[in-house]
């Protein structure tokens, strides 16, 4: 009887207990979390590619995204996802999404859905040279915004270390298109263009943590990047008195052509090495020419002692 009266006073106070101490998600994506947190692997779409199921509850919910609702981006979806899509999108998202359908075949709304909160950015990137070859040339290689901020549930601010885009990443974010030599080859762009900027000075400076060294973005820009031949590039022709002028001041047109992608010619090339081999065989002949010092000194005062006893 005792038991019953236990249970009976106590289960009320458990089931608050465990009410209370479920994971704090909002209430959109809650319900689309309690399988995807859980599922594991991928599965193969009706479009053809390998859809990721599993989305890390933790790392949504502490990303930039993680107050919206799942439906926010997917909205063919509703809240039952096993429903066939269907949804109301507008007619804007709608217009975007066939646009970039060759680039994102799975579920193009979604990738337009960003337009819905980043409209001048989002506008910025279907101009830029990236968006052009998606949207104009219908090419499934142009990069766009999960190339480079990364999956659209795990999205961190860009002054996050941790971000694709951060000024500690922004260079290799790059370099995953423009370090491939075979792409690059194929838009008709410097094969090395990733290789010129690390031996630059800028690269280099950067390379050792100087917080001023300019990073890709400096000089091309973020979303708004153009073809180097577009009249409107910040890097084409006297552009660049303005672009090299913001770091620094009173750059003529004889010091725009001091820093290019181009690779250097011999000269340059083999003078850097034979500096490099002078450097080192100088400290060699000093640390050699110490060492041999000593040992004379050494041998010296072994003998004299020997001498003297």
């Amino acid at each position: 009887m005792i038991y019953k009266r236990v249970v009976f006073f106590t289960a009320p106070l458990l089931f608050l207990l465990l009410c209370i101490t479920q994971p704090a998600f909002p209430q959109g994506p809650a319900k689309c979390l309690v399988c995807h947190s859980a599922m594991k692997g991928r599965l193969k779409s009706p479009a053809g590619p390998l859809i990721d199921l599993h989305v890390s509850s933790d790392r949504f919910q502490s990303s930039v995204h993680g107050s919206l609702s799942c439906t926010d981006c997917h909205m063919k979806f509703a809240d039952n996802p096993h429903v066939v899509p269907g949804g109301a999108v507008s007619p804007d998202v709608q217009k975007i999404a066939s646009e970039i359908s060759a680039k994102y075949p799975v579920d193009s709304v979604a990738a337009a859905a960003c337009s819905q909160c980043h409209p001048d950015i989002y506008t910025k990137v279907l101009n830029s040279v990236h968006g052009q070859n998606i949207v104009a040339k219908h090419r499934t290689d142009g990069a766009f915004c999960l190339d480079c901020h990364g999956s659209p549930h795990y999205i961190v601010p860009v002054k996050n270390p941790a971000s694709p885009v951060s000024r500690e990443n922004i260079v290799e974010t790059c370099g995953n298109c423009h370090g491939n030599k075979s792409m690059m080859a194929k838009y008709g762009i410097n094969e090395d263009v990733m290789g010129s900027f690390e031996e630059s000075f800028h690269g280099r400076k950067l390379a050792l943590g100087d917080s001023r060294a300019p990073v890709c973005s400096s000089c091309h820009g973020a979303h708004d990047i153009l073809n180097t031949s577009d009249p409107s590039s910040p890097v084409f022709g006297k552009n660049k008195l303005k672009t090299c002028g913001q770091c620094h001041k009173g750059a003529n047109e004889k010091f725009i052509p001091a820093f290019t992608h181009k690779v250097p010619g011999p000269i340059p090339h083999y003078a850097e090495k034979a500096l490099v081999i002078l450097l080192l065989s100088v400290f060699t002949f000093i640390v050699v020419h110490v060492l041999l010092e000593a040992f004379s000194d050494i041998r010296d005062a072994i003998f004299r002692r020997g001498r003297d006893e």
